[in-house]
């Protein structure tokens, strides 16, 4: 049997994911980061992105979008408590282009009176969307 360590994914609306993973690759503040079995303790927060989970017996990724978040790891389980968590598969291409494209527009605004940290946010959130739902079909969904 493969090794593996308890992952679970929470958001403030539901708990995404909480079952058993060989690895799990998400987005950290500085660069990617990739989690194994016992895995020195560590907490950090995550940026928007996808959490990629390889579980044991199954060929292909579990994807999920997260819009940031704190990340625990402890040497037999990982805790990702996301802003936000979406299912890949349930990711709306479109909303989020437009999402991206409103956020840029308002960034563009200098004149304007509008929360630039908001918009910032929104525009990485809507990056980290799209970025999410390239890698989901990259691995054949």
């Amino acid at each position: 049997m493969a090794h593996t360590m308890q992952v679970d994914v929470v958001s403030a609306e539901a708990q995404i994911f909480s079952g058993l993973a060989e690895f799990v690759v998400l987005p950290g503040e500085v660069g990617e980061l990739g989690i194994y079995p016992k895995h020195t303790p560590l907490i950090t927060r995550i940026k928007p992105g996808a959490v990629r989970l390889r579980l044991p017996g199954q060929a292909e990724e579990e994807m999920v979008f997260v819009s940031g978040g704190i990340l625990e790891v402890q040497p037999d389980s990982v805790t990702v408590l996301a802003d936000t968590a979406i299912r890949a598969h349930d990711l709306d291409e479109a909303k989020a282009a437009e999402a991206k494209r409103m956020a840029e527009e308002q960034l563009k605004n200098n004149g304007a009176a509008i929360d630039y940290a908001r918009a910032e946010a929104e525009l990485a959130d809507a990056i980290g969307q799209l970025a999410t739902i390239k890698k989901f079909r990259k691995t054949g969904h």
